[in-house]
């Protein structure tokens, strides 16, 4: 509570203070800037990462590579966060978090021109090790940076509208390359072009960014000490979200739908992921955050135990995946609004670094789990996500007091 009072202080002295109208216009001006800067900053991060899966694999298969190669190149993606996540509190302390993501947007946009223009199987591999890298970046300094932007009145509004534009991004790979095809280096230029538009947000003058000290410790198991179920909220997202995107069409073409219908139903989920984030970041400004997050939770659960009846009718389905999907993903806005709450400056850069981590996690988990789980029983897809989404729920409850 001290720290939310330190926070709402200067709130109320400001009327006090004789300060002429115009600065008040310009730092609203600054504030509106900067906010725009890192909702543009999310979806770069989501897009270089959903349009770069699919199109380095389709490019590598194309020249008759193995899964093997394939999966291998997309590891370096991985070891590209693990590298960042060590350095990153210290870097964001020495550059400050304009500076790093404007870096960083410049690094994805040179790496993705890079891919048509390298054609050697090595330099691949190099480039990808950079996207990683450069996305580590992205991903935490956002995070951050909109999290130094709110108060705590409005911290899961601005959180929700993070997440949401997280989401957005990482729709925009798969309809960027629905649109412009998977061929040739158009994709890869048109996937630049977009990040060099996010970076003209960051790059303006007008927009003034926060220091973060480095964190005095900058151990990653203080930090899962520190918020350990913030971290395993992240590693539920990721999981989740990937075996989604890996199976979810499948699960339903088991089922009896067609190939056309199923490959809508992540569209549907994501829509609902994007929808309802405001919503539940109002809710998260005016009730118990915790309480929240048990319920959206639960609410994720029971929805995952439902999915083998409501399957069985096509608006039931979609119905259901959208409000599923806005509740699966509050899970993450609500917890890392806690997280911006409980944890300041250079601990706070220290936290979401190890989230990076746990996210790769759960991309490596949630596919295979969600495998085998499938190859165990036909609805194995839903009985993984329920027992995810419902051991999260009891870990929050029982976890009090931490975030």
């Amino acid at each position: 509570m001290s720290d939310e009072a330190a926070q709402t202080a200067p709130v109320e002295a400001a009327p006090k203070e004789a300060a002429p109208s115009e600065t008040g216009l310009v730092e609203g001006r600054s504030s509106v800037l900067a906010r725009a800067a890192v909702i543009a900053t999310a979806m770069v991060f989501g897009l270089t990462y959903s349009l770069t899966a699919p199109l380095i694999a389709f490019d590598l298969a194309a020249r008759g590579l193995s899964e093997g190669v394939i999966g291998a190149n997309a590891a370096m993606h991985a070891v590209g966060v693990l590298i960042t996540a060590v350095v990153l509190p210290r870097l964001v302390a020495t550059l400050g978090p304009r500076k790093l993501i404007f870096l960083s947007i410049a690094i994805s946009a040179t790496a993705l021109i890079a891919f048509p223009l390298l054609p050697m199987l090595a330099a691949w591999f190099v480039l990808r090790l950079f996207l990683g890298m450069a996305a580590e970046a992205l991903f935490v300094t956002s995070e951050t940076w909109i999290n130094a932007l709110s108060t705590e009145g409005t911290r899961a509004r601005s959180m929700a509208a993070y997440t949401a534009a997280l989401s957005v991004g990482l729709a925009l790979g798969p309809i960027i390359l629905s649109l412009v095809g998977t061929v040739g280096a158009l994709p890869y230029v048109v996937g630049a072009g977009i990040a060099l538009l996010a970076a003209l947000f960051v790059a303006s003058p007008r927009i003034t960014a926060p220091h973060f000290d480095e964190p005095t410790v900058g151990n990653p198991v203080r930090f899962v000490r520190l918020a350990p179920l913030a971290l395993s909220a992240t590693l539920l997202n990721a999981a989740i979200e990937t075996a989604g995107l890996s199976f979810l069409a499948l699960y339903a073409i088991s089922l009896g739908w067609a190939e056309e219908h199923a490959t809508r139903l992540m569209s549907v989920m994501m829509v609902g992921a994007i929808a309802l984030q405001l919503p539940i970041g109002w809710l998260g400004d005016k009730m118990d955050r915790r309480h929240l997050v048990i319920a959206l939770a639960t609410l994720a659960a029971v929805g995952a135990a439902v999915w083998p009846l409501a399957l069985s009718s096509t608006i039931a389905t979609y119905a259901l995946l959208f409000v599923w999907g806005g509740a699966f993903v509050g899970i993450y806005t609500i917890m890392i609004t806690l997280v911006g709450s409980r944890f300041k400056g250079g601990d706070l850069v220290g936290i979401y670094a190890v989230s990076g981590l746990f996210w790769g996690l759960g991309a490596l988990v949630g596919p295979l789990g969600a495998g085998f789980a499938m190859q165990a029983h036909p609805h194995g897809l839903a009985v993984f996500a329920t027992l995810a989404c419902a051991g999260f729920a009891l870990a929050a409850w029982r976890l009090k007091g931490t975030p």
